[in-house]
């Protein structure tokens, strides 16, 4: 299984950028481009404020595929 995400999409509606998106969660914006390609497996903590920030569950952020 792999992990994917949805963070474009929500990000996208939202009207952030990859940098918005990386200063509300506290992380480097290179950290943001890992996770939306799939390149980086988030901690719990991380999922859990990407998906706070994006207004959204972890389940609708992150999915196995």
């Amino acid at each position: 299984m792999v992990l994917k995400t949805r963070m474009k999409e929500y990000r996208a509606k939202l009207d952030l950028t990859q940098e918005d998106l990386a200063q509300l969660v506290h992380v480097r914006r290179e950290t943001i481009i890992h996770l939306e390609k799939g390149k980086y497996n988030p901690s719990l903590k991380l999922a859990h404020d990407v998906a706070k920030a994006l207004n959204a569950s972890i389940d609708e952020i992150f999915y196995y595929e």
